[in-house]
C-alpha cells in the first residue's frame, strides 16, 4: 500500500478526543535560524494555547546545521547511502525540538519534547528519501493527553528495521501533514518566513506581487517551488488535509486546498510605534523583545529616573520621565507596566483618551475601574487590553471569558500571586522567612517592597478583574489573610487561594491562606506557578494553569495581547 493509501485509509477513523481542540503548527529553519529565534516560535505557540488549543510543533533544524551535521558525518567517512547517516542528521531536529520546548517553558507553558524515535513515524523506502506510511504507536497521543505543547523534530521517521530513515529535504512539512492526518485534522499550519503564496516571489519579483487567500493544490505545485514541499502537498490533497502558509504573528495567509481564488495586492505595513511605560521585571522583559523584532518601533520608555543603569540594552535617548513628551509622539500603542496603581491608571486613561491603544500588565491600575477604562476606548475608538495583569503567562482572563460565553458563571477559586506561592513552597521546605523571601528576590518574582503581594494586596485586585470576566462587576471588598513571619507551614500544603462567588446577587470574595485543600489541581502547584478553576452555574468546569510570576512568563502574556491589538488594527483597515 502506498504511503498515501495508507493514511487516508487511518484518516477515516474520527479526531482523537483530548479535552482541547488540537492544531500542528510547523516552524522550518527560515523562521528559527538560530536559538535566538527560539523566543519568537514560543511566541506563536502561545498565541494558540491561550485560546484554549493544545499544539503539536513540528520543527526543522536551525539554519544551516542539516548541511553542517552531513559534512561533520562524511568527514568520517559516511557517504550519501550509508544506513547511520539519517539518525545523525536527525539531531539537528531533535536539537531545535529541544530549544523550542525550553523556550516554551520558560514562558509558563506545560510543554514536553519527542524524538525521531518516540514520535514514531513509520516509513520505506529509501534511507535518505522515505515514504511516510503511519504512526506507529501512542507517544504523541499520550503526550497531547498531559501537556498543552508537544514539541517534535520533522524530516525523520523509523523503517521496519528500527533505524532512523530521513523524509527527504523539506521533510519537515510532510512530517506535519502526517500527524495532522493522523490526528484526524482538516488542516495543518506551516509558519513561513513570507506570509503566504504570491503570484510571484516577492522578495525579487518586480512590480506589485500578489497573494492568493485560497489556491488549489495545483496552484501550489507551479508557484510554490521551495516554499512547500510537493510530497507534502501530495500527501494533503490525498488525506483531504488542508494546508495554511503563514508568517509568525499573522493570522491572514494562504489556504491551500480543494479551492482557487484570484490573488490580491498585500499593503505594506508602517511599523507600529510603541511606548513601553516601565522599566522593571516586565517592563524590561517587553523591551529586549521589541527592539529587536520586526513590525515594532519602541519611540520611548517611561520611567522614573532616565539616567538609572538598566539591565537592557536600549539607546539611552529612549529613557524619560516625561508623560507629555512621549505621548506627543503620537505612539499607535502604550504598553503600561508601571509598578503604580495610581499611575498606570492616570496613564492609561491618557492614552485611551487620545486614541492610543493600550495593552497594561498592571493589575492594581486596571482593577481601579476596568469598566470605566473599557468605557474610554470605546469612546476614542481605541483598544485596550490587559490579560497579562492576571496570572503572569496562564490565560486566566481568557479562559474565564470561554467560561462565561458558555453561560452564567457561579464562581471561581485560583492560586494568584506566584511571588506568594513560591515563598509558601520553600517555607514548607523548612526555610524560615526570611529566607523564603530573599529566594523570591533573587528568582526574579517579589519586588524591593514585597508588602501589596504579602498583604494580599496584589490577589485581592486580580480577584476583582477576574470577577469583572465573570459577573461584570467587581465585589465592594474583599478580605485578605496575610503572609508573614508568624503564619504557621506545616507537612499539609498552604494556598494562597483568591475566590469569588455569586450569591444571590452579591459577590462573596476573599483572599485566605488555606492549608486544607482538597483539590489536586492547586495542590500539585510548585514554585511560582498560578492556576484557576471557573465553575459554571450548570456544574461546568474550566481550568487552567501556567507560570504566574517572572519576567518572561508575563512578557509573553503581554506580547499576545500586543498581537491581538495588532490583528484587530489589521482588520479594521481592511474593511476601510
Amino acid at each position: 500500500m502506498s504511503a498515501s493509501l495508507a493514511l487516508v485509509a487511518e484518516n477515516q477513523k474520527p479526531q482523537a478526543q483530548f479535552d482541547a481542540e488540537v492544531v500542528v503548527l510547523k516552524f522550518g529553519s527560515s523562521v528559527l535560524k538560530s536559538p535566538a529565534d527560539a523566543p519568537a516560535v514560543a511566541s506563536e505557540i502561545y498565541s494558540h494555547v491561550r485560546r484554549g488549543r493544545k499544539v503539536v510543533a513540528v520543527v526543522s533544524a536551525l539554519a544551516g546545521e542539516t548541511d553542517k551535521l552531513l559534512s561533520e558525518a562524511r568527514a568520517l567517512g559516511l557517504d550519501h547511502d550509508n544506513e547511520l547517516l539519517p539518525a545523525y542528521v536527525v539531531l539537528g531536529e531533535e536539537r531545535a525540538a529541544a530549544l523550542v520546548a525550553i523556550a516554551c517553558d520558560r514562558v509558563g507553558l506545560d510543554a514536553v519534547g519527542l524524538s525521531v524515535q518516540q514520535l514514531g513515524i513509520s516509513a520505506e523506502g529509501p534511507s535518505q528519501h522515505a515514504r511516510p506510511v503511519a504512526l506507529k504507536n501512542n507517544k504523541l497521543r499520550e503526550a497531547l493527553a498531559h501537556h498543552e505543547v508537544v514539541v517534535v523534530p520533522g524530516f525523520g521517521a523509523v523503517r521496519d528495521c528500527g533505524r532512523v530513515a530521513l523524509l527527504g529535504r523539506g521533510g519537515s512539512d510532510l512530517s506535519a501533514v502526517v500527524l495532522a492526518a493522523e490526528l484526524g485534522l482538516d488542516k495543518v499550519r506551516l509558519v513561513k518566513d513570507v506570509d503566504g503564496l504570491y503570484d510571484r516571489d516577492p522578495a525579487s519579483a518586480s512590480g506589485n506581487p500578489q497573494r492568493y487567500r485560497r489556491a488549489s493544490w495545483e496552484t501550489a505545485r507551479q508557484l510554490g517551488g521551495a516554499l512547500v514541499q510537493h510530497d507534502a502537498i501530495d500527501l494533503a490533497e490525498a488525506s483531504n488535509v488542508c494546508i495554511e502558509v503563514a508568517a509568525l504573528g499573522r493570522a491572514e495567509g494562504t489556504v491551500v486546498g480543494h479551492h482557487n481564488a484570484p490573488p490580491g495586492p498585500v499593503g505594506a505595513e508602517a511599523p507600529l510605534k510603541v511606548v513601553v511605560a516601565g522599566c522593571g521585571v516586565v517592563g524590561g522583559g517587553l523591551l529586549s523583545r521589541l527592539l529587536w523584532e520586526d513590525g515594532f518601533e519602541v519611540v520611548g520608555v517611561l520611567v522614573r529616573d532616565p539616567f538609572k543603569r538598566r539591565d537592557v540594552d536600549a539607546p539611552a535617548e529612549l529613557f524619560s520621565n516625561d508623560v507629555d513628551a512621549l505621548l506627543a509622539k503620537k505612539p499607535d500603542l502604550v504598553i503600561e507596566a508601571l509598578s503604580e496603581g495610581e499611575a498606570g491608571h492616570d496613564l492609561i486613561r491618557r492614552a485611551l483618551a487620545q486614541g492610543v491603544d493600550v495593552v497594561s500588565a498592571n493589575k492594581q491600575a486596571v482593577a481601579l475601574d476596568p469598566a470605566g477604562l473599557q468605557k474610554l476606548a470605546s469612546e476614542n475608538g481605541a483598544r485596550v487590553a490587559w490579560s497579562a495583569s492576571v496570572g503572569g503567562g496562564s490565560p486566566m482572563i481568557e479562559t474565564l471569558r470561554a467560561a462565561r460565553a458558555a453561560g452564567p458563571v457561579a464562581g471561581f477559586e485560583a492560586v494568584l500571586n506566584g511571588t506568594v506561592n513560591f515563598m509558601l513552597q520553600r517555607l514548607g521546605e523548612g526555610a524560615d522567612f526570611a529566607d523564603a523571601l530573599a529566594d523570591a528576590r533573587a528568582a526574579g518574582f517579589a519586588e524591593e517592597d514585597p508588602s501589596s503581594d504579602l498583604e494580599g494586596r496584589d490577589a485581592a485586585a486580580k480577584v476583582k478583574l477576574l470577577s469583572y470576566e465573570a459577573f461584570g462587576k467587581v465585589p465592594n471588598e474583599v478580605p485578605c489573610d496575610a503572609l508573614s513571619a508568624q503564619t504557621k507551614v506545616g507537612a499539609s500544603p498552604v494556598r494562597q487561594i483568591g475566590a469569588c462567588f455569586d450569591k444571590a446577587g452579591h459577590l462573596d470574595a476573599s483572599v485566605s491562606l488555606n492549608d486544607a485543600l482538597e483539590d489536586a489541581l492547586f495542590q500539585s502547584l510548585n514554585g511560582e506557578r498560578n492556576a484557576l478553576k471557573v465553575f459554571g452555574a450548570d456544574g461546568r468546569v474550566w481550568a487552567c494553569k501556567g507560570r504566574g510570576a517572572g519576567r518572561w512568563a508575563t512578557t509573553e502574556s503581554v506580547l499576545a495581547d500586543v498581537a491581538d491589538i495588532v490583528r484587530a488594527r489589521r482588520a479594521a483597515v481592511e474593511l476601510v
